[in-house]
């Protein structure tokens, strides 16, 4: 019987190509066979690096439908390696099937450290990024804005992505149940030519987009109840300095 293989979980460039790592390149240049999100856009990227593996289509509508017959695959000794579109599978992209169908066969899955959208916009938003929660997208009808009140008291910076054309709806909401105070960040088009960010409140936020059409991928940041209640203090006593009180 020939040895069990490995599943991969490659993360790739969520704008930059410069972003891929030499290891995804090994992994993916080594795999028997690469699932792609979608198979046209990854041939970009594949092409770009002179890899030349095999690719099989693996998305939201098949996931189902394929994630025993590639763990067969991956049983039978092949090397699988998972990529999405941009950023890391799994993460708002396909992915949890399939690693939680190898994982329940034994089968090894390494995943690969690399690019994904919310580090860096968290981290250059200004806001708390020692504790956050990321929620991703919200439901597009159905409990979108229960899924939003129950957010109204989270302590912890939020983390959300969002579609270009729902941008201003979701800041509406956000500072309906959030408060028009709230400070957030806009962060679009991560790690490409045009990449910007906005900072400020959710109010202004709101008025900037309604008048500015919003392109590309957003992920929007918004501070938590904790950080709104401290900034309000500081307020108070003309202390900028973002410093908490032990």
């Amino acid at each position: 019987m020939p040895a069990q293989g490995k599943l991969f979980i490659v993360p790739t460039p969520v704008g930059n190509l410069e972003d891929m790592t030499m290891r995804a390149i090994r992994v993916l240049t080594e795999a028997d066979l690469i699932l792609a999100e979608d198979t046209r856009t990854s041939s970009v990227l594949l092409k770009h690096y002179g890899i030349h593996t095999p690719m099989k289509s693996h998305h939201k509508f098949n996931e189902h439908g394929t994630a025993g017959l590639i763990k067969e695959k991956i049983l039978s000794g092949a090397n699988v390696a998972l990529i999405s579109d941009a950023g890391t599978p799994g993460i708002s992209d396909p992915g949890f099937l399939l690693v939680r169908t190898c994982a329940e066969e034994g089968i090894e899955v390494q995943t690969l450290p690399g690019p994904t959208a919310c580090i860096p916009a968290i981290v250059s938003s200004g806001l708390p990024c020692d504790r956050f929660c990321f929620e991703g997208f919200l439901p597009q009808k159905k409990g979108r804005q229960s899924a939003v009140n129950a957010l109204k008291d989270e302590k912890r910076t939020m983390v959300f992505y969002e579609s270009p054309y729902r941008l201003v709806k979701t800041l509406g909401q956000f500072k309906e149940v959030f408060g028009d105070d709230r400070r957030c960040s806009v962060a679009r088009e991560i790690s490409k030519v045009h990449e910007e960010h906005f900072r400020g409140t959710l109010a202004e936020a709101y008025a900037w987009y309604s008048e500015h059409e919003p392109k590309g991928e957003i992920v929007i940041t918004v501070a938590g109840e904790a950080a709104r209640k401290q900034n309000h203090v500081q307020k108070e006593r003309g202390d900028g300095n973002g410093q908490e009180e032990e």
